[in-house]
C-alpha cells in the first residue's frame, strides 16, 4: 500500500473527488430482479452462536429457501484481537445443530469463496487501491493518541466522538514526509453530503446523511485488515449477494456503504433490516447471559425445531403467530414484506412448551420415534447404568411403550431419566415397614394386584384397571380404596406420591415380560 500511494503522488493527485462526481440521488437495489437470491450470514467469531444470531441465520435461510436461492456463511474474522478459538466452527457447528445448514461456508467450499475475511485481504487491498487512485480514499496518519484525545475532548464537551478529517486535505508534500516516517498508514473513506436513500425492504424509504455526523471511516487498517464498512461491501459484491438481511443496528451506516459502492462502480443488493430480538423485559439479549448461547440449549435437550419456532413466534415475517410450526412450513409461510419495524420479545419461559409439542410430534411419526428409542437407550445408560435391575428396560418395544404413553406430558427426553421417573427404568428401593404404614394388607393387595395384571396382560385399559381395582379394594375388608391406591402408587414409584396422581401413568408401561418381577417390598 506504501508502495501505490508513493506511485500516486508521482502521478499527481486526483482532480475528481467523490462528491463532486455522485452528488445527491437515489440509489439503485439490485440489478435483475430475475437474479438468482443468494443471501449471507455474517457473523464475526468473537463468541458461540446465540440466539439472536440464530434468529439472523434463520430470516436469511427461509428467504433464500423460499426463492430456490443459496444461504452463504461468512465469517468476518478481521478483527484479530478479539476472536475466540474455536467460534467459527461453533457458528457452523450450531447452524448445522438447527438444521439450517449453509450451502457454502469455510467447512463446506463454493464458488465464491474463501468464506473467511481474513483470506480475502488482497480483494480489501485491490478496492482500496481503486478508491484511492480516484481520490475517494486518502491516507490517515493520526495516532492511536491523538484520536484517544479527540474522544476524550468530545465525550467532555457531550458531544458524540468523531474524527476531525485531519488528514484529509493534506498536500502531496505532507503526504510524503509523513510516508517516509509512517509507511503503513490507515486508509480512511471520504464521506460526503450527498449520502444517497434507498428502499430498505423493512424500514421503507431511508437516508442517513452520515457526513454531518460521522468523520471519514478507516476502511483499512495500518496492519492491512479491513473495517467492517470496506470488508461487508467488497465481499457482497464478489459473492454475489442479492439480498443483505441484517440487524436493524447496521441500518444507519447503509448510506455510507452505498457511498462505497457508487465509488467502486458496483450495484448494490437488496437491504433489509430486521428489528432486534429482545428480552421479554425490553433489555437487550447479552452474551454475558449464558443461557442464550446454542450449546447450551442442546445440552439442556431443547429441540432446534423449538428453538426455531419461538424466535419466529415472537416476531413478524408470517400472516399469523402459531405455535409448532415446523422449518418446511416456516419456509412456505415466511413472507418478507410482512416484517414490521417492531421489535421482537422473546419470552424463554414458554420454551419448555413449544419443546413440549415438538417432541410430541416427533413421537407420532414412526421414523423419528425410532431415532428417540435410541437417544433414550443411551440416556437411560449414561444416567441409571449402574442401577438398572436387568437390560429388558433397554428393549426398543419397551422404550416405544413409554415414548408413545408419555407423549404430550414431557417437555424434555431427559424428563423420562429424571427422579419422578425413575419407576421405569429401576426396581424402588421399599421396605416391608414402608408398605405395611400405608395398609397393613399390603401383601395380600400385591399378590392379588400382580394377579391383575398377568391375567389380562397387555389387553388391560385404562377403563378395565380402574373397574378391577375398585373390585379389590372391595374385596379387602376395612381398607378403603384410597389407601390402596395409595400404595400402588409408591410401591410402583418409590415416592410418596401426591393424592390424586394418575396410578394408570405407573401401571401402563410396567406390563411387559417381567411384570411379575415388580417389588412391592422385602417380604422377608
Amino acid at each position: 500500500m506504501a508502495a501505490l500511494l508513493k506511485k500516486l503522488l508521482r502521478r499527481g493527485r486526483p482532480s475528481a473527488a467523490l462528491g463532486c462526481r455522485v452528488g445527491l440521488r437515489e440509489a439503485s437495489l439490485g440489478s435483475d430482479p430475475a437474479a438468482a437470491v443468494r443471501v449471507r450470514f455474517a457473523p464475526s467469531p468473537t463468541g458461540f452462536l446465540h440466539l439472536g444470531g440464530l434468529r439472523t441465520a434463520l430470516y436469511n435461510y427461509i428467504f433464500a429457501k423460499k426463492h430456490q436461492g443459496s444461504f452463504i456463511l461468512r465469517l468476518e474474522d478481521t478483527d484479530q484481537t478479539r476472536l475466540v478459538p474455536g467460534a467459527g466452527e461453533n457458528i457452523e457447528d450450531m447452524l448445522e445443530w438447527a438444521g439450517i445448514p449453509p450451502d457454502e461456508s469455510p467447512r463446506r467450499g463454493g464458488p465464491a469463496g474463501p468464506y473467511q475475511q481474513s483470506q480475502r485481504l488482497e480483494l480489501y487491498a485491490q478496492a482500496t487501491e481503486a478508491l484511492l487512485k480516484t481520490g475517494a480514499a486518502y491516507p490517515c496518519f493520526c495516532s492511536p493518541q491523538r484520536l484517544e484525545l479527540l474522544k476524550k475532548e468530545a465525550l467532555r464537551n457531550r458531544q458524540t466522538p468523531r474524527y476531525d478529517n485531519r488528514c484529509r486535505n493534506l498536500s502531496q508534500e505532507q503526504v510524503a514526509q509523513k510516508l517516509a516516517k509512517d509507511p503503513k498508514p490507515a486508509i480512511r473513506f471520504r464521506l460526503e453530503e450527498a449520502a444517497p436513500g434507498f428502499q430498505d425492504l423493512v424500514y421503507g424509504w431511508t437516508r442517513h446523511e452520515v457526513a454531518s455526523v460521522e468523520g471519514d471511516p478507516v476502511i483499512l487498517k495500518s496492519d492491512g485488515f479491513p473495517t467492517y464498512h470496506l470488508a461487508c461491501v467488497v465481499d457482497d459484491h464478489h459473492m454475489g449477494i442479492s439480498h443483505v438481511l441484517r440487524g436493524s443496528e447496521w441500518l444507519i451506516s447503509t448510506s455510507k456503504h452505498l457511498l462505497l459502492y457508487q465509488a467502486l462502480g458496483w450495484q448494490p443488493p437488496h437491504f433489509a433490516h430486521l428489528p432486534l430480538l429482545l428480552n421479554r423485559d425490553g433489555s437487550k439479549l447479552s452474551k454475558r447471559q449464558g443461557d442464550i448461547f446454542m450449546e447450551h440449549f442442546a445440552a439442556a435437550g431443547f429441540l432446534p425445531d423449538a428453538l426455531l419456532d419461538i424466535i419466529t413466534n415472537c416476531g413478524s415475517g408470517f400472516a399469523e403467530n402459531q405455535m409448532g410450526r415446523t422449518l418446511p412450513e416456516l419456509i412456505t409461510q415466511f413472507d418478507l414484506t410482512r416484517v414490521t419495524c417492531h421489535s421482537a420479545l422473546l419470552d424463554l419461559e414458554k420454551l419448555p412448551e413449544f419443546n413440549r409439542l415438538h417432541l410430541q410430534r416427533l413421537v407420532s411419526s414412526e421414523t423419528q420415534r425410532r431415532q428417540l428409542v435410541r437417544k433414550l437407550q443411551a440416556l437411560v445408560e449414561e444416567a441409571l447404568g449402574n442401577q438398572l435391575q436387568g437390560r429388558d428396560v433397554l428393549d426398543p418395544a419397551y422404550m416405544e411403550r413409554v415414548l408413545l404413553l408419555r407423549q404430550g406430558h414431557i417437555c424434555h427426553l431427559q424428563d423420562l431419566v429424571s427422579p419422578m421417573y425413575s419407576y421405569l427404568w429401576t426396581r424402588p428401593a421399599l421396605d416391608r415397614a414402608q408398605l405395611s404404614a400405608i395398609s397393613e394388607k399390603a401383601d395380600v393387595i400385591a399378590k392379588r394386584t400382580l394377579g391383575l395384571l398377568e391375567r389380562s396382560g397387555t389387553s388391560l385399559t385404562r377403563e378395565m384397571l380402574s373397574g378391577e381395582l375398585k373390585k379389590l379394594s372391595e374385596g379387602l375388608e376395612g381398607t378403603k380404596h384410597s389407601n390402596v391406591m395409595k400404595l400402588l402408587r409408591v410401591a410402583l414409584s418409590g415416592q410418596l406420591v401426591r393424592r390424586g396422581a394418575g396410578l394408570y401413568r405407573y401401571l401402563e408401561p410396567l406390563i411387559y415380560p417381567f411384570i411379575t418381577e415388580l417389588s412391592f417390598g422385602d417380604t422377608r
